[in-house]
């Protein structure tokens, strides 16, 4: 682990004497956890966008959020990407970008079917498990997929195989109640921005439960959804607190918040520093910061700003792990 620490005392004080001084005056220490923010998946996902619009010209149509981040989906509204539930939406003749989540497999087969030019924008770490879903139907293989109902990576995963072909595991529980005849030839495969710990407890389940289960050789959560559980790991037990950024429907921010309370750390998950409430500091010698892999580090600097104006910040980054992880992008935009 690395420790880098940036103190922030004279930008309090340049503060007071621009009548902006902090409600209070004693020190907070903020404990930022490395990596944090956009992962390759999401950096790739937006550059796709960003991309069609230089391509394509405006507007571009994109099928649900890209990513999930209000901040985010709102810039490239302004930007000219209009955003769409369903294909059915997206007019004749004008392009149409899938979201990193990906995909039900029927989607992109009605998008080349009405002869629309369609960019797949899915995470690479996603459509590898869209692979060895199909793989595993074709070997003949029932697939039980760990991940959390309705979550748009759980449709599209789903989404690749026939219906009858995969069975959903969300909890402990439901792997108690599966019931396959001992011959049956069964496989998992779970999403990727699943708790890396409960991922672990019920894979460990399903394979004691049926020893000749076919998996991978390690869980397909992706390395940024490890990362950042790694990272808050390593500073919820030196924090009163821990603020997560990220939205309500990222699951690999919600994730993060069960991490630090797993680890006995209050936590809480904001979208923007607006939604900090002054009163949540009482008593918070050390605060700890994070962002889910949808969240850019603008937000990050906009809660920093935001806590000093309540308090004297002393900043500290504290870094697990270094990320170099670069996706291609889709042939159609490649230079």
């Amino acid at each position: 682990m690395t420790t880098t620490t940036t103190p922030s005392l004279a930008t309090a004080s340049q503060d007071r004497q621009a009548g902006l001084a902090p409600i209070n005056l004693l020190p907070l220490k903020l404990l930022i956890a490395a990596p944090r923010g956009f992962c390759a998946g999401v950096d790739r996902a937006i550059e796709i966008v960003e991309r069609a619009l230089d391509r394509f010209g405006e507007p571009v149509y994109v099928r649900h959020e890209i990513v999930h981040n209000r901040f985010v989906v709102d810039g490239l509204k302004a930007k000219g990407a209009i955003f769409v539930e369903e294909l059915d939406e997206v007019p004749d003749g004008k392009p149409v970008v899938f979201s990193a989540h990906g995909v039900p497999k029927m989607v992109p087969a009605a998008a080349t079917e009405r002869g629309l030019d369609w960019l797949d924008a899915t995470c690479p770490l996603v459509s590898k498990v869209h692979r060895q879903a199909e793989r595993h139907v074709t070997a003949g293989r029932h697939i039980l997929f760990v991940g959390h109902k309705g979550h748009p990576e759980v449709i599209g995963t789903m989404g690749q195989v026939p219906q009858g072909a995969i069975t959903l595991v969300e909890t402990l529980d439901d792997v108690t109640t599966l019931d396959f005849p001992g011959e049956t030839p069964l496989a998992f495969l779970t999403q990727t921005t699943l708790s890396v710990d409960d991922t672990h407890e019920i894979v460990a389940a399903l394979r004691a439960r049926f020893p000749d289960i076919n998996g991978p050789r390690a869980e397909d959560i992706c390395y940024a959804t490890s990362n950042r559980q790694a990272a808050v790991k390593a500073i919820a037990a030196r924090c009163d607190l821990l603020l997560v950024i990220g939205a309500p429907n990222s699951s690999n921010s919600v994730r993060l918040v069960e991490v630090a309370e797993r680890e006995g750390t209050p936590a809480r998950l904001i979208q923007r520093g607006k939604e900090i409430d002054p009163a949540w500091l009482a008593g918070v010698e050390t605060l700890g910061l994070t962002a889910g892999a949808s969240a850019p580090e603008v937000l990050v600097r906009e809660v920093v700003d935001t806590l000093r104006e309540w308090r004297v910040v002393e900043e500290e980054t504290v870094t697990t792990t270094v990320e170099n992880m670069v996706f291609k992008l889709p042939r159609q935009l490649a230079d």
